[in-house]
């Protein structure tokens, strides 16, 4: 395995997604309930691998709540709805109530409201009171004027995102952001995204991030892959990313956190992206569908309101169940969209795997034909793994 993602340079290398692979049973097994499957992120601990992704449709401040008391994190956005309006719950109810053909034009006019520095302070309070970490993203462009606001709240965690980032920006117009800089100056742990190589991941890890999101391009909601024509899927992405750990913590002994972001529909698909290397996923429509969720069922992508170009669409996704039974089940359906720690579990039982270490060092192949040998009366009844 140490050499599928290699090529010569100048030459074309194959990639892989999580259709395209399988997970290889070890020579043991473990009682699932006996496996590890807590991970730190910046020194801080969560008890199941998974945040919630910051998109309007999926955290909200009681979802980040829950989220918290679930062992894991939700990520608000902190230039979305919830900072622009009092009330952004009657924005939502509109948006997902209008015709197709008009969703994209709502969208960009609702988020032209101006970001309210009051309600970014008051959002991050309404979690810190429940007794849970807080958590929020906000892009390059506004992370030294909002971080700010949301330190004095209580901030425990600050992730900042965008479609690519980079340590190196060049722009003749615009401020930028020294990444290095903030990191050293910000006194709570930086995750910095996206990214999708060694060399970037690398280049941000160097600046001081205490983790680094994985993924450009692959979310349900994200239309990024045809409009700009750019990403790479998301098992060798996060692969290489963290091979960059990897060679990180050789030279310096700090160990980075590698979450892969988006592309995961079902739990095999988590356990994929950890043996893959990922040390926690952060998942957006598959929390989406839960019934605290603020989409009420739907989803939409976090460059859907760029002005000049969106990179995103509302996508339904239904209501399936609570955000517990998704996470930590139990599962009344049978095609891997709910119980995900439990599946989580159970991958790694099966595959000998103790602990998120111990999962990254299970033997990957490519298999093709994983979703359809056998399936054929799945696919054509549209049940389980035909759906």
């Amino acid at each position: 395995m140490e050499n599928w993602f290699r090529s010569d340079k100048g030459l074309l290398r194959t990639t892989y997604g999580f259709d395209d692979v399988s997970l290889v049973p070890g020579e043991i097994t473990i009682d699932p309930q006996e496996v590890d499957i807590t991970t730190t992120i910046g020194g801080e601990k969560l008890d199941i691998p998974i945040l919630g992704a910051a998109m309007d449709g999926v955290i909200d401040p009681q979802m980040a709540v829950e989220m918290g008391r679930l062992g894991g994190w939700g990520v608000l956005n902190l230039e979305g709805l919830f900072t622009r309006y009092d009330d952004p719950y009657s924005i939502i109810e509109e948006m997902v109530n209008q015709p197709r053909e008009k969703i994209t034009d709502f969208i960009q006019e609702v988020y032209r409201v101006p970001i309210k520095e009051h309600l970014v302070g008051e959002r991050i309070q309404e979690i810190k009171r429940e007794g849970v970490k807080a958590v929020a993203s906000l892009t390059p462009s506004k992370a030294e004027t909002l971080s700010k606001v949301a330190q004095e709240a209580g901030l425990d965690i600050l992730v900042i995102q965008s479609t690519v980032t980079t340590l190196r920006y060049c722009s003749s117009t615009s401020r930028v952001l020294d990444l290095e800089k903030f990191c050293r100056e910000t006194p709570i742990p930086v995750i910095l995204g996206n990214c999708a190589t060694y060399k970037v991941a690398l280049d941000l890890m160097k600046a001081g991030a205490a983790g680094i999101l994985v993924g450009i391009g692959p979310g349900a909601a994200c239309t990024t892959r045809a409009v700009l024509g750019i990403g790479v899927p998301q098992v060798t992405a996060t692969w290489d990313a963290a091979r960059a750990r990897d060679t990180y913590l050789k030279a310096t002994g700090k160990y980075v956190a590698v979450i892969t972001d988006g592309g995961m529909r079902v739990g095999g698909d988590i356990a994929k992206a950890i043996a893959s290397g990922a040390d926690a996923v952060m998942l957006g429509s598959p929390l989406a569908s839960a019934q605290e969720a603020p989409g009420k069922g739907h989803h939409w992508g976090m460059a859907t309101p760029d002005p000049n170009l969106p990179r995103g669409t509302l996508v339904k996704v239904g209501i399936r169940g609570t955000l517990k039974e998704i996470l930590l089940g139990p599962s009344h359906l049978t095609d891997g969209t709910m119980n995900l720690v439990g599946a989580l579990r159970s991958s790694m039982g099966s595959l000998g795997a103790k602990t998120i270490r111990e999962m990254q060092e299970v033997e990957i192949v490519v298999a093709p034909s994983i979703w359809t040998e056998g399936k054929f009366l799945q696919r054509t009844q549209g049940v389980g793994m035909g759906k």
